[in-house]
């Protein structure tokens, strides 16, 4: 079966990018990893994924940082940015709708389902 798009992932939590990097390779999708918002400047920059999934809260420069850092730069500008989350729960999710400031978002912990479907949808409306 044909690969799909490449996809960066970004937390700096371990379990979150082993859950991650499994859970979408088992969908066909090559998958770069970083745990800090400089090397997921530099890997996107490098790289340019089709898609980021994007943690929010990280030390040193958090989500919200990286995601206008790219969208300042022409190279990385267009690349959909799904943002994962524990600022928001489910709850608030259901309330809020999906989109906060013009980005998606999903809540953690997160369904898997629910995310791929995310990135597909995102993925054909490119």
């Amino acid at each position: 079966m044909e690969k799909k798009k490449l996809i960066l992932i970004v937390d700096d939590e371990e379990d979150t990018l082993k859950v991650l990097d499994k859970r979408l390779s088992e969908n066909n999708y090559n998958v770069i990893a970083a745990d800090n918002g400089y090397d997921a400047v530099d890997l996107a920059k490098k790289k340019k994924p089709g898609l980021i999934i994007l943690d929010i809260m990280m030390p040193e420069i958090d989500g919200c940082e990286v995601a206008a850092i790219l969208k300042q730069d022409t190279q990385t500008a267009n690349i959909p940015i799904i943002f994962l989350t524990a600022l928001y729960s489910k709850k608030e999710e259901a309330k809020k709708g999906k989109m906060i400031a013009g980005n998606i978002f999903l809540s953690k912990p997160f369904e898997v389902e629910e995310l791929l479907k995310t990135i597909e949808k995102m993925l054909n409306s490119r």
